[in-house]
């Protein structure tokens, strides 16, 4: 049997990050995961700044190798498209070099940023890392929790459990109650596509906000090799209540619309379109509860906006490594000392959640939406704010300054 302190249920960005700080403090693990790497995961495969820096945090080299690697592009920016067609362009970094600057943001499939993620936790063998181990049950015991197989047979114990299995996290729902809320839920399609016209060259990714289809948006991300992820995504609700059928949408927008159709007249798709659930962090939830965390997707910490995951769940994954070595260090697996974690994650993450729900709710009026993409392209500030949204640029101090407010509304620098 195996019994370790810590166990991490899940090998996404969210538990790898986890495993890999643990290793960098000396803090054995156990990391657990039903699949075998390389592995697929449904996601719009955009890398932002954010996630340049938590891989910073955790080897100042990886950064770097990300960027050598042939299976990202570096993107220098966004292009939003409001619902009356205009484009507003946000390069990452104003007048960027791209001979002489580091790329602020890379598109990587999923299948192989993760797998990045997972050579480095190889690389550490203080990290008892298992593959193809499906967890189906777990059991609170009074030493900590007992990890069950579909047989009922114990995988492992530990004391702690930090919890990164996703967004369908059994445990998120049954033991820490986080149930499926529509007005706080994604619905979301991804496929990938080969020769669609007109990328940008500066690898911009695209987010449309298509009036005929709001409160989604659709998004072009350009992929190594000529490819692009394309998909949609729709809040829950949205989704009942207008009883949308994405797919149809999907094909319908691609093949009809007057800016889109042309681009993907002569594009190939490659391979099915599949679909995923994000639940968003538009509605704070705990993250902990007596002996464990729930890190990432697990956790109800996807951007409500932008439906960027990837470098939040390596945020929860940084402060979940700390503070279970801290929980260890002082023997307290209560809920009251873990809340200590929540606290530091909200503390990162909570302003800009808020100002992502508040952007999300923009597209229920498209009429001010166009107003807001019309002001940014004449607005240095509200351009610079988007931007900062997809960076690793802490918004909070800004966020705190009242004459920011109104530098966002009138404009000026």
């Amino acid at each position: 049997m195996l019994h370790h302190d810590i166990c991490i249920l899940g090998a996404g960005p969210g538990g790898a990050t986890a495993a890999l700080h643990l290793a960098n403090a000396g803090q054995l693990c156990l990391l657990l995961d039903r699949a075998t790497f390389p592995r697929d995961k449904i996601c719009g495969d955009a890398l932002s700044g954010k996630v340049l820096s938590e891989l910073k945090r955790i080897d100042e080299t990886l950064p770097a190798q990300l960027n050598t690697s042939p299976a990202q592009v570096p993107s220098w920016g966004i292009d939003f498209f409001a619902p009356n067609g205009q484009k507003l362009a946000v390069p990452f970094k104003p007048q960027f070099n791209k001979a002489t600057d580091r790329a602020a943001g890379h598109v990587a499939k999923r299948v192989d940023f993760d797998n990045f993620l997972i050579e480095e936790v190889r690389r550490r063998p203080g990290i008892d890392f298992r593959e193809n181990v499906d967890v189906a049950r777990t059991e609170r015991t009074p030493e900590g929790w007992q990890l069950l197989d579909k047989a009922g047979r114990e995988i492992a114990t530990c004391r702690l459990l930090l919890v990164a299995n996703g967004a369908q996290s059994e445990f998120a729902r049954k033991v820490a109650g986080h149930a499926l809320e529509p007005n706080h839920h994604c619905a979301g399609l991804r496929t990938y596509y080969q020769n669609v016209a007109d990328l940008s060259p500066d690898n911009f990714i695209e987010l449309h906000f298509i009036k005929e289809f709001l409160p989604g948006y659709l998004w072009i991300f350009p992929l190594p090799n000529g490819q692009a992820n394309v998909g949609v995504g729709m809040l829950s609700k949205a989704v009942a209540d207008k009883k949308v059928n994405l797919r149809q949408r999907l094909d319908e927008i691609l093949t009809t619309h007057p800016a889109l159709a042309p681009r993907f007249a002569q594009a190939e798709r490659l391979g099915p379109v599949r679909g995923f659930g994000l639940p968003l962090g538009s509605k704070r939830r705990a993250l902990s509860g007596a002996g464990y965390l729930l890190l990432g997707d697990a956790g109800s910490l996807i951007d409500p906006f932008s439906g960027e995951g990837i470098s939040h769940a390596m945020v929860s994954g940084r402060h979940a490594a700390h503070w279970a070595a801290e929980a260890i260090k002082k023997a307290d697996f209560t809920a009251g000392f873990l809340q200590n974690y929540d606290k530091a994650v909200y503390n990162r993450l909570g302003k800009e959640l808020r100002l992502s729900r508040v952007m999300q709710r923009l597209l229920n009026f498209p009429s001010l939406f166009n107003f807001v993409a019309n002001r940014a392209i004449k607005n240095p500030t509200l351009a610079e704010t988007l931007s900062m949204m997809f960076l690793d640029l802490d918004l909070r101090e800004r966020l705190r300054q009242p004459g920011f407010y109104f530098k966002l509304l009138f404009g000026g620098k």
